[in-house]
């Protein structure tokens, strides 16, 4: 199976911002008018102590310049790797439009008072979920979690408020490096990468497809 890119794409030093978070800008908005199901779902790379990887589709829930912003259980299986190897890519996959971008930085936890103000916009379906999921974690079947979320419901049912898991919250993936690919035909794609220098700058560096 294979498609052929349009030849009228491209992606030149020209054309980037001249900065990564406004050229995400730039992008993002055209995957959401594009309407691409989903245009903040990236899939999350991380590794175990050993360097052994894994990686999963996430939703992103925020970036600035700082990084980018998604949550998740702190007791599954990202989130362990996460503080035990705390460093993440991501892969946004816009082949819709014959794009993608790649990150890779340092993962840190957000602030709690984020973290509490987030989960307070979650519906509560997801809240009780948060609590009642042992994310990760092997179970003996389907019943088993849903008597988890019914005993869990049941717990907060008199709470208007559910407040966040102690184990649940916010990581931030701070990048290094943040890739703009544009498909080109013959499979001579454009790559354009912002790469954050050991001073704390950024550089621009074309790569090879």
């Amino acid at each position: 199976m294979r498609n052929e890119y349009a030849a009228d794409l491209g992606l030149t030093e020209a054309d980037l911002a001249a900065d990564w978070h406004t050229q995400f800008d730039r992008w993002f908005a055209d995957a959401v008018a594009f309407g691409l199901p989903e245009p903040n779902a990236m899939v999350v790379g991380t590794a175990d102590a050993a360097g052994r990887p894994s990686g999963r589709t996430v939703l992103l829930k925020g970036y600035d310049p700082d990084g980018f912003v998604f949550f998740t259980n702190h007791l599954s299986r990202k989130g362990t790797e996460a503080t035990d190897n705390p460093y993440a890519s991501l892969v946004f996959p816009w082949f819709a439009m014959q794009r993608q971008v790649v990150v890779t930085g340092r993962v840190t936890p957000i602030d709690r008072a984020a973290t509490e103000a987030y989960f307070a916009t979650r519906p509560r379906g997801s809240q009780i979920g948060a609590w009642a999921s042992p994310q990760s974690q092997v179970v003996p079947d389907r019943a088993e979690l849903e008597e988890r979320y019914r005993a869990t419901a049941e717990r907060f049912a008199d709470t208007t408020e559910i407040p966040a898991p102690p184990h649940w919250g916010g990581l931030r993936v701070r990048p290094d490096t943040v890739e703009f690919w544009q498909g080109r035909a013959g499979r001579l794609h454009d790559r354009l990468r912002f790469r954050r220098t050991d001073e704390g700058g950024w550089v621009i560096e074309r790569l090879a497809p």
